[in-house]
């Protein structure tokens, strides 16, 4: 596996380890997008941020 997948997956294990700081940091980013991009992509990053919060646990035990 390259650097990029080897990376990815570090990233995957850490936010599974530490799902708050995950959260955080995906939330962090959606408001960031949204805010530099006038909500223009809103629903997009809406459905990003809900599938990554997938990829390390169940988002609806977590607040956002």
């Amino acid at each position: 596996m390259g650097k990029l997948g080897d990376m990815a997956n570090k990233a995957k294990k850490m936010a599974k380890r530490h799902p708050d700081q995950a959260d955080k940091g995906v939330g962090r980013a959606e408001q960031t997008i949204d805010e530099r991009t006038g909500n223009k992509y809103d629903t997009q990053t809406d459905k990003a941020a809900d599938s990554v919060r997938r990829s390390y646990g169940d988002e609806e035990d977590r607040p956002r």
